[in-house]
């Protein structure tokens, strides 16, 4: 797939592309995906994985894709971005349950509505052995506001008016307004800081195989053999003894092929890995290594991108979500490694909210049971019998092949007419950033993940005007609630709001969701220790891992 750089929105861009691309290595493709007999999945989610018996000198890991850059304002996908986390580090640090806490900041304070302050960690070092001061976060954040660096990330600087140096370890951010949303983003790559002699040495060769990068991560990058390979070798200079690494050099080896990547797990040849392809997990059960669930925040949606057509009823939307058999999709697609839902975020970004607000949020969803013939009637009463949508997929994987059909067939179920448009998986790319690639499409496949620990990101989305709103949906009460909800400081509070916003949401339904499904993960015979969660895509998960 390719990825796309506009400054305009990439942060939500970034989720979606990210999603897709993952695709390609939760999925298997088969000649018939819609002929497999639904699987009955036993698994249950883990927090943790055996502690380490010792250091290990190396040990080997797999990647469905090669990076496409490790410049953190570019890095939105799975294979850059967990690879980076193990050699950049963020403001804040996102742990394994997706609290956020202290990272390169040892503190951080809003000292007005607009007005929040971060004080950097004293005695941190580049791996060129430099000292990491404020001038560096300046610069570092600052790229993000540069129109023609066109970060990915820009969205969570959108209202940032300016960045300064306040102290030799401290940065102030001024925000247009008041922003719960800034802090919340930097404990992922929007809060990276580099070295800002780097940046200006190596310009536009950053991050790429030959300028590589210089941060302050256990891991530091030494070698990038294009198309093969990424080196990471531990950093004995690391500031915090915790997260020192356990081994002393990680490979990370790139297989574009779902078969070949579960052959490699099973012989030994590499050591590890993460999105196994649903179709060999059981494969890997039967190995001396270990396969484990974990924590995610990934929902798996139809996006309704056109309401001028017959979805553009509310009825004929919730119609349609009636008429798909959801069970049964998570079983074919997904081989029923998760669950379906009728929310748009999981419950692992309410951490922060209350036990009664978190059942606010969730309690009392419409849950849109499997029923044709009551689906039927809504499209009758609506009009819409008859009319016509189209669904775009793309050959990415075997829940791109059962989604598409099993949507035709829900659709052709209820009176409408439906057809698959299937395009390359890089034109697919694009429907997420181009409007022109979404014209005359009305339903669209995403795994939608969050990288901030607050489903208010999800929900920012689908604002009047927003980027990623791209079915351009509207409903002006929901969009009053989500911009009171941006200023609101108290956790709890804001979720309340976002509780809110999920209610509307479920009603409403823009997005149609589908099942949630867990992080995987894949250990071998010879190493042990990280605990099994989607933030490894921002934490230094690689350090943890040692020897069994």
């Amino acid at each position: 797939m390719s990825n796309l750089r506009t400054p305009a929105g990439r942060r939500n861009v970034a989720l979606v592309a990210g999603g897709v691309a993952a695709l390609l290595a939760l999925t298997g493709c088969t000649s018939d995906p819609a002929a497999d007999e639904p699987a009955s999945a036993e698994w249950e989610l883990s927090t943790e994985t055996p502690a380490p018996s010792g250091d290990i000198d190396s040990y080997s890991w797999v990647s469905y894709a090669e990076p496409y850059s490790l410049d953190y304002a570019y890095a939105f996908d799975y294979a850059d971005n967990q690879v980076l986390a193990n050699v950049c580090e963020s403001l804040l640090r996102l742990n394994p349950d997706y609290s956020l806490s202290p990272g390169l900041a040892e503190s951080f304070e809003q000292t007005s509505p607009t007005t929040w302050v971060y004080t950097l960690r004293d005695g941190v070092t580049f791996h060129d052995g430099t000292p990491l001061t404020a001038a560096d976060a300046v610069a570092s954040m600052s790229r993000h506001l540069d129109p023609a660096v066109g970060s990915s990330w820009f969205s969570v600087y959108q209202n940032v008016a300016s960045i300064e140096q306040t102290g030799d370890l401290e940065v102030t951010v001024t925000t247009t307004i008041p922003d719960s949303q800034f802090n919340q983003g930097m404990g992922g790559s929007a809060g990276v800081i580099e070295s800002a002699a780097t940046l200006a040495e190596k310009g536009a060769d950053y991050g790429n195989s030959t300028g590589l990068v210089n941060c302050t991560g256990p891991f530091e990058l030494t070698e990038w053999k294009s198309g093969e390979s990424v080196t990471l070798t531990r950093y004995d200079d690391y500031w915090d003894d915790e997260l020192a690494a356990k081994s002393g050099e990680v490979k990370f080896v790139f297989m574009g092929d779902s078969t070949a990547r579960v052959n490699a797990l099973k012989s030994g040849d590499v050591d590890g890995g993460w999105m196994l392809p649903v179709d060999g997990i059981a494969q890997l059960q039967q190995t001396s290594g270990d396969v484990y669930f974990g924590l995610s925040t990934a929902v798996s949606s139809l996006i309704v991108s056109n309401l001028d057509g017959p979805l553009g009823d509310v009825r004929v939307r919730q119609a349609l979500l009636m008429a798909l058999d959801r069970e049964g999709i998570l079983d074919a697609a997904a081989k029923g490694f998760g669950e379906v839902t009728n929310a748009l975020t999981t419950e692992s970004v309410w951490g922060a909210a209350s036990d009664a607000t978190r059942e606010e949020a969730f309690g009392g969803l419409a849950d849109y049971p499997y029923d044709v013939e009551a689906a039927k009637q809504l499209v009758e009463e609506a009009g819409a019998t008859g009319q016509k949508i189209v669904i775009k997929t793309a050959p990415i994987g075997n829940d791109f092949a059962v989604i598409s059909q099993a949507t035709v067939a829900a659709a052709q179920s209820i009176g409408l007419e439906a057809e698959i448009e299937t395009v390359t998986p890089s034109a697919y790319t694009a429907l997420f950033s181009d409007p022109s690639a979404r014209e005359g499409v009305d339903l669209f496949y995403t795994v939608w993940y969050l990288s901030s620990p607050d489903p208010l990101e999800m929900y920012g989305v689908l604002r009047t005007g927003e980027f990623s709103n791209y079915g351009e949906w509207s409903n002006p009460e929901f969009d009053a609630i989500a911009d009171e909800a941006v200023g609101i400081v108290d956790p709890d509070e804001r979720a309340q709001k976002s509780a809110e916003l999920q209610h509307i949401a479920n009603e409403e339904l823009p997005w149609l969701p589908l099942f949630t499904g867990p992080t995987t993960l894949f250990l071998g015979e010879r190493i042990t220790g990280v605990a099994p969660s989607i933030n490894y895509l921002y934490y230094p998960w690689a350090a943890t891992i040692g020897a069994r």
